[in-house]
């Protein structure tokens, strides 16, 4: 790799330190304890009468250094905190403390052995009786610049570029403690979730991210090719199909948490790759999918917050239930004037959208319509959590109908922040329907139709051994994030988000 000159200093630093003896990237640690638990130990020692504590080895990256003649204070980092280092030369000596000065920069991994101490500045620090290079950083950090603000400590990063840190987000983590904080978040989001479904008597499974056919959601799909099987496979758009067939087989609540892949566009809460929660519990319907849903967010906000109000984009956002209930026609009715009961086919309705000067694609299925007028003038409005109920048969291939209603299935969308959340269905278990339903998606949409469904033979075969009534729910843990984190793009939430390429790469 091509080193700037500041590079080439560190990388010469490396033959330097190995011509007198010293590994920069040694095998072997000492480390005994984490920065925290060394923090804590002395402040109960401390609090026992005592005034250091010994015989502790540290390791972090050096963040912090400042040399006075035979002093040097410096400061460490590890996943856990922050700490003071103390050198003195009476401790170390002078061959030591010069070893200190000039091979040691910021951003390099340090071990650090002596006893915790409090300064004469009230500061705990670790006196250091001996310390060794763990990994000479070569490139340095990013630095940061810390200024007074009306009497706060604000901290610029040169690291501002959204771009430059989704590309190197090892650096931005480095130097960002924010950041580090929404992924900690994000684990205890999960966690959180798993602790919830499993004390609710659910079983968390795994299902086939490569399928030899894709379904459960309206979602184009990555497609890839096994050699030896010789035959095209996609990477897996939705669980839903193959945690069904795990209630025909006797699991009446599974679960599910990991990876979809959706070959869609990109935008601030699209990403090709993201991660989705599923569960399905036979003998429920969406009523008390609905219920069961609130009470999972609400503990995961308990757990992982200690509250349920957050802030996203400048709204206070109250997760207490109940949430709003909102049913569909009656939305958009009040929202557009339009009664979609009124126009049963996709020429009726695209007329009565022409009418009020609409703008919107032509020759769109009916069901896309549809999809068009909740993202425009429903979907903005939920801002508090809101779900939006009983939707068109025509654009829910999966969901029961509802008793009498034949045009309208028992389906929910739960929306926050101006932006759907999750997505649920009282489901069909009749294989007759179901196959009904799957011929007549294929008439409705275009081949290259995204809302178009494949027809899963097995997936009917599983159906016909008699699935029990349940309910099924959908949810991106990256969106919900988002919303836990105040983020305005899910590429804050993910830790590595697909970017395009840039020219000069």
């Amino acid at each position: 790799m091509e080193l700037s000159d500041l590079e080439k200093i560190r990388f010469d630093k490396i033959a330097e330190m190995r011509a007198a003896g010293i590994e920069p990237y040694p095998t072997r640690t000492e480390i005994n304890s984490t920065i925290a638990e060394a923090v804590t130990k002395f402040e109960k020692a401390e609090a026992a009468g005592e005034t250091q504590v010994s015989d502790i080895i540290l390791g972090g990256r050096l963040r912090a250094s400042r040399i006075m003649g035979k002093l040097a204070f410096a400061h460490i980092e590890d996943g856990s905190g922050r700490i003071q280092l103390f050198l003195r030369i009476n401790e170390l000596g002078e061959d030591a403390l010069n070893r200190f000065k000039e091979y040691f920069d910021l951003g390099d991994y340090i071990q650090a052995g002596g006893d915790v101490v409090r300064t004469r500045t009230g500061e705990i620090s670790l006196q250091v009786k001996e310390f060794k290079m763990l990994a000479k950083a070569i490139t340095p950090l990013p630095a940061a610049k810390d200024e007074v603000v009306d009497g706060v400590l604000v901290r610029h990063a040169t690291l501002a570029d959204p771009e430059t840190r989704y590309r190197q987000r090892y650096a931005d983590l480095a130097v960002n403690e924010d950041v580090r904080k929404i992924f900690r978040v994000r684990a205890g989001v999960v966690r959180a979730i798993r602790n919830f479904f499993d004390d609710h008597g659910f079983i968390e499974v795994e299902t086939p991210i490569l399928q030899p056919l894709y379904g459960g959601a309206a979602a184009r799909p990555f497609v890839t090719h096994h050699n030896q099987l010789k035959q095209d496979l996609y990477l897996r758009i939705s669980f839903e199909l193959y945690l069904k067939r795990l209630t025909v087989g006797g699991f009446d609540r599974v679960y599910e948490i990991g990876r979809d892949f959706r070959n869609e566009g990109v935008s601030y809460k699209h990403n090709p790759e993201f991660t989705q929660l599923e569960f399905y519990w036979s003998y429920a319907d969406y009523l008390k999918v609905m219920d069961l849903t609130e009470q999972f967010i609400a503990y995961t906000c308990d757990q992982v917050l200690g509250t349920r109000k957050v802030t996203f984009d400048g709204h206070e956002i109250d997760f207490n239930p109940p949430w709003k209930r909102v049913d569909l026609r009656q939305g958009l009715i009040d929202a557009c004037g339009i009664d979609i009961n009124q126009y049963p086919t996709a020429e009726m309705l695209a007329g009565a959208m022409q009418q009020k000067g609409m703008k919107f694609k032509p020759d769109e299925a009916r069901g896309k319509l549809i999809d068009f007028l909740l993202g425009e003038y429903l979907e903005p409005t939920f801002i508090q959590p809101t779900f939006l109920y009983d939707y068109p048969r025509d654009i829910s291939p999966l969901a029961k109908n509802r008793p009498g209603d034949p045009s309208t299935v028992e389906r929910f969308e739960g929306f926050v922040g101006g932006m759907e959340l999750c997505n649920a269905f009282t489901e069909l278990n009749d294989p007759l329907e179901q196959e009904s339903r799957f011929l007549e998606m294929g008439r409705e949409y275009k081949a290259e139709d995204e809302e178009r469904h494949p027809m899963d033979e097995d997936y009917l075969r599983a159906m016909s051994y008699g699935m029990p009534p349940q309910g099924g729910f959908g949810m991106g843990i990256d969106r919900f994030c988002m919303l836990l984190t105040d983020r305005r793009t899910i590429r804050e939430v993910l830790l590595f988000p697909h970017l395009r390429e840039r020219e000069d790469d």
